[in-house]
């Protein structure tokens, strides 16, 4: 029996067609700046309920003078806030906050939706379950938990499998919801009208591939696994989540998800839909730069830290980007320690255990931007070799 858990923060209750029409257009150019922190304003949500007991961080600032290499120029650090569209950036060297800045109406109380950096919310939320015993482990069949995906491309896919986006199903990612495809169609019916469950719609997918030949990205996938981690725990994500992640690391702020299908007991977005003040991101950095431990706390199985960030997660998996490797939701940089929890239009938690730093980035890049994207990942490889207080990067 699912329990469902943590204040709605707004119903389902039937949208016009004014907001609907919001919700169409949420992440459009010239709109995103806005919606993009104030997602409890546009769609139905969830709370993640944080307890009194907060994860101190302490500060010590620093300038930002160094530069980055990008396009063949250098730029000073400054200069990423306009050029890549930031509505916020904090950084953390050997655990204190040395920068912290916000633009755009945002601030240190803003919470920003985390786009597919939920994803890699919810692979932390697998690892747990798994040591809680509630999952047997990354191999036990999807059908195992979620039996009405037997049939469906998702018939003999492992965890493991899907983890690492490797179910075999037949589906490309687009995000170009004017036109027609399964993922603008699914967040029609699940998040602009409210009449359907998200992950209901990986039960019409075929097969394409063997499970774990072929890697395809896909939200999907993970709307399989967050369907899997409701099965499993009896609870709703959020309850799960503020009881076994958010509050033991000692989160500052609450939490919540965007929630789809009708009423107030819809499943959480947990392909891309979670919030949270940008300093709570930032924890979730440093939770996995400790190997899983909030302060002295081991919240996330240090084992499950060791399998994203470990060296075989950096291997060379595909080549879908000559950057990075995709491993447990996570994006490893394959000729590096560090490693990404990465979203659509700009958003980042990077994590680099060699220069012990974490930088969190939130954005809003125009839809289709690629460069916003490469030259942020320039700006993260330059902000690891900065030696905060001591002048430029090396």
């Amino acid at each position: 029996m699912l329990v469902v858990a943590g204040a709605c923060a707004a119903l389902n209750a039937q949208a016009d067609e004014g907001l609907q029409a919001i919700r169409r257009h949420w992440i459009d150019a010239g709109i995103n700046v806005l919606t993009l922190h104030n997602i409890d304003q546009v769609f139905a949500t969830r709370r993640v309920e944080n307890s009194d007991a907060h994860w101190e961080l302490p500060r010590a600032a620093a300038p930002l003078d160094f530069s980055y290499e990008f396009g063949g120029s250098s730029h000073p650090a400054d200069d990423i806030m306009q050029r890549t569209f930031t509505n916020a950036l904090v950084i953390i060297r050997h655990g204190k906050i040395v920068h912290e800045s916000y633009r755009n109406q945002t601030s240190e109380n803003s919470h920003f939706v985390s786009f597919s950096m939920a994803k890699s919310v919810t692979s932390l939320l697998i690892g747990i379950a798994i040591e809680r015993g509630q999952i047997h482990g990354v191999d036990d069949p999807i059908t195992t938990y979620v039996p009405e995906l037997r049939n469906s491309a998702y018939d003999g896919v492992t965890l493991r499998q899907a983890l690492d986006m490797r179910s075999g199903a037949d589906y490309v990612e687009r995000y170009d919801n004017d036109r027609p495809n399964l993922l603008a169609t699914a967040f029609e019916e699940a998040f602009v009208s409210n009449r359907a469950n998200f992950a209901d719609f990986a039960r019409t997918m075929k097969r394409a591939y063997p499970p774990g030949e072929h890697y395809s990205y896909s939200t999907f996938e993970t709307g399989v696994l967050g369907w899997v981690l409701e099965r499993a725990t009896g609870q709703s994500i959020s309850a799960f989540m503020s009881e076994q992640l958010w509050k033991p690391a000692g989160m500052e702020s609450y939490g919540y998800w965007m929630i789809d299908g009708p009423g107030d007991s819809g499943r959480e977005f947990s392909g891309g839909g979670f919030n949270a003040i940008a300093r709570d991101y930032a924890r979730l950095g440093l939770l996995m730069l400790r190997e899983g431990k909030a302060a002295q706390r081991q919240v996330v199985p240090r084992s499950w830290v060791s399998e994203i960030a470990g060296p075989a997660a950096h291997a060379p998996a595909f080549a879908v980007d000559p950057a990075f490797g995709y491993h447990y939701q996570w994006w490893p940089l394959r000729d590096s320690s560090a490693y990404m929890a990465s979203g659509l239009l700009g958003h980042c938690i990077y994590v680099d255990p060699a220069s012990d730093t974490v930088v969190v980035k939130l954005s809003s890049f125009p839809p289709g931007n690629a460069d916003a994207g490469e030259e942020t990942t320039a700006f993260l490889r330059a902000v690891s070799k900065w030696q905060p207080g001591k002048g430029k990067a090396k």
